[in-house]
């Protein structure tokens, strides 16, 4: 008994351009080159190759918010920044003495001025008790899923870490050369003056928000005065005119050249801030 051959394979039956074996008569719907089950990928029409979707994504521009950023649907920058700043509290309390802490990274001017301008961003991330950081991470929380999901990630970022700065420099340029402030309410008062100027632009309603901005800076100025604790006005109103002037910029660009105004606007503010820091050091030196 002899064994029967296999039979030829049928003349002109195209094979997979990935899987030369694999005989197919599917062809992708772009480069017309035949592909296997394996490598088809489901399209609006027919069939394409991996190599084509990958090269048709290349060519997907990602959609853009009303202010220029990528659009984000959850703000996972806000919720992580609120981490930061919690796991930066539980560090200063739970793994030494936080005055000690606070010394170490707090913005104390005259330790600015010798070189440790790192304080003028880490007092940013420091907080005096759990009511202190409560109450800015509720505001951080409450204010931050807006902007961020309206500007994107990458500017709403340079928006909160410009305002700390800018809070920070105002406390250099004006707080007594004794004092140690730390705490977020810089970034937070800049969140308030970003909100308020992007929601006019929206032409939506700005009492709300005018109102917090109100009763925030009143608890600033007459708490101290009534014997309470020390507030930092100038954090404050840092913060807030550093995070208004960006916003001003992020939500006024015009379409056509939107981007290079907007960086070129954090670029001035940065500039600015620099400025007044290196004054600053030179009149304490």
């Amino acid at each position: 008994m002899t064994d029967t051959p296999p039979a030829p394979q049928q003349a002109g039956v195209p094979s997979c351009y990935r899987h030369p074996g694999r005989e197919t008569y599917v062809r992708c719907t772009r480069c017309e080159r035949p592909i296997c089950p394996d490598c088809m990928i489901e399209a609006s029409v027919g069939f394409q190759c991996p190599e084509c979707v990958r090269e048709g994504n290349r060519d997907v521009r990602r959609a853009q918010g009303r202010f220029g950023g990528e659009v984000a649907t959850v703000p996972r920058l806000t919720y992580a920044l609120i981490a930061v700043n919690v796991a930066v509290f539980l560090l200063q309390y739970g793994l030494g003495d936080a005055n000690l802490i606070r010394y170490d990274f707090g913005l104390i001017p005259p330790l600015v001025a010798e070189g440790e301008y790192y304080r003028l961003l880490t007092s940013a991330f420091l907080h005096h008790g759990v009511a202190h950081l409560v109450l800015n991470m509720w505001a951080l929380w409450a204010v931050g899923q807006s902007l961020e999901l309206w500007l994107g990630r990458t500017r709403f970022l340079a928006l909160y870490m410009m305002s700390a700065l800018g809070g920070s420099a105002l406390v250099y340029l004006a707080s007594p050369p004794l004092s140690n402030t730390a705490g977020a309410s810089g970034a937070i008062f800049g969140l308030f003056g970003a909100i308020f100027v992007i929601s006019r632009r929206m032409n939506m309603d700005i009492r709300p928000i005018a109102f917090v901005i109100i009763l925030n800076l009143a608890f600033t100025f007459v708490i101290p005065l009534l014997g309470g604790s020390n507030i930092s006005w100038q954090g404050h109103l840092g913060g807030l005119f550093t995070g208004g002037a960006l916003a001003m910029a992020y939500a006024y660009a015009p379409r056509r050249h939107r981007t290079a105004v907007q960086l070129g606007a954090t670029a001035a503010v940065a500039v600015l801030l620099l400025v007044l820091t290196v004054l600053r050091t030179a009149a304490l030196a």
